[in-house]
């Protein structure tokens, strides 16, 4: 038993040091850094820097079908562009209504992280699960001082903002010689993605992490308990249990390093355009690694979370990256348990 642990343990850790090819990453990265730069820029040109959050997750639209073709894509990222917009919807209702709402975040991220994984599920979203949609809801939820009259504003900048990335998704129509077919959105199948009790397992799974992430979070008095959320439902969006648990270690150990990289940035307290440009470069560094290697990747995608989370509530640095470490490591740790006790199920004789 030993050996076979000490094994899966090095076979995990030699996964988490490897780095996959470019496989085109630039070209990814350059239609996400289009899309996110463009509509923070005009915001913040027109004086509404407090609508940057919705118009970055608007944005998110063009991280979708990352290897498939423009028409492919551009029905997969329909479908995310979407539920984008719900979900940003969704988390500015939230944050309006009266009182304390913390344990309400996270109940409702955790079932937004279910939800999140049978629409993804439903649609073969690549990148696959739910943890984009998450941590739009969560982010949007938290955002202190926004009442009903901003939804329908979330919602049309939202929209606004994924719209341009569908357009700056579909310049590749012009170098395709096989003619201009329109996209559609994919068939969804809600029948296929809970249709064995395999699939119903998993979404359990994925919903389970996110409320016990979220609420041990809170219990130990995290101040952005959904971070737990997010890193729980990240950890858990690989295509087996073995990138899981890597992700897993990625998650927790990427944090720590991104959170460093963050330091000097957000303590120079970037404003307007300054802002805009280190949300544009953390983009399109997430998306040059995401793909090959993902602690490496969250030396751009903490920043940029957190970037994003300044924007729409700025708090003191020093908290705020202790938060972020804490946070994280408990919704990774979460999810780590969660796939080593599923794989020791897995080889446990009935």
């Amino acid at each position: 038993m030993l050996g076979r642990v000490g094994a899966a343990v090095g076979e995990v850790a030699r996964a988490s040091v490897e780095v996959g090819p470019h496989a085109g990453a630039h070209r990814v990265a350059l239609r996400a850094g289009v899309s996110v730069l463009v509509p923070l820029a005009v915001l913040v040109l027109a004086g509404r820097v407090d609508l940057t959050p919705y118009a970055a997750f608007g944005a998110m639209t063009s991280l979708y079908g990352r290897h498939h073709g423009h028409v492919d894509r551009s029905g997969m990222q329909l479908g995310a562009a979407t539920a984008f917009t719900a979900t940003v919807g969704l988390g500015v209702l939230a944050a309006a209504l009266p009182g304390q709402h913390a344990w309400l975040v996270v109940l409702v991220g955790a079932l937004v992280a279910g939800a999140g994984q049978v629409l993804a599920d439903a649609l073969a979203w690549h990148p696959p699960g739910s943890t984009f949609l998450v941590f739009a809801f969560c982010v949007c939820a938290s955002i202190p001082g926004l009442g009903l009259l901003d939804v329908p504003l979330a919602l049309a900048v939202s929209a606004l903002s994924a719209a341009f990335s569908l357009l700056v998704g579909h310049v590749g129509v012009l170098r395709d010689r096989t003619g201009y077919r329109v996209p559609t959105l994919p068939a969804m199948s809600v029948r296929t993605a809970l249709g064995t009790p395999a699939r119903r397992r998993w979404v359990a799974v994925v919903l389970g992490c996110a409320l016990v992430g979220g609420s041990a979070c809170l219990l130990v008095r995290f101040e952005h308990p959904y971070w737990g959320i997010v890193a729980a439902v990240a950890a858990l969006g690989g295509a087996d249990h073995r990138t899981r648990l890597v992700r897993a270690v990625h998650r927790a150990v990427g944090t720590v390093l991104g959170v460093l990289v963050a330091w000097p940035l957000l303590a120079a307290h970037p404003r307007g355009l300054a802002a805009v440009a280190v949300v544009c470069v953390t983009q399109i560094g997430a998306e040059l690694f995401i793909g090959r290697n993902y602690a490496l990747a969250l030396l751009f995608i903490t920043p940029l979370a957190l970037m994003i989370s300044q924007l729409a509530h700025e708090q003191p640095v020093g908290p705020l990256l202790l938060d972020r470490v804490g946070s994280t490591a408990v919704g990774a740790g979460v999810s780590l348990v969660a796939v080593v006790a599923l794989l020791a199920a897995r080889r446990t004789p009935s």
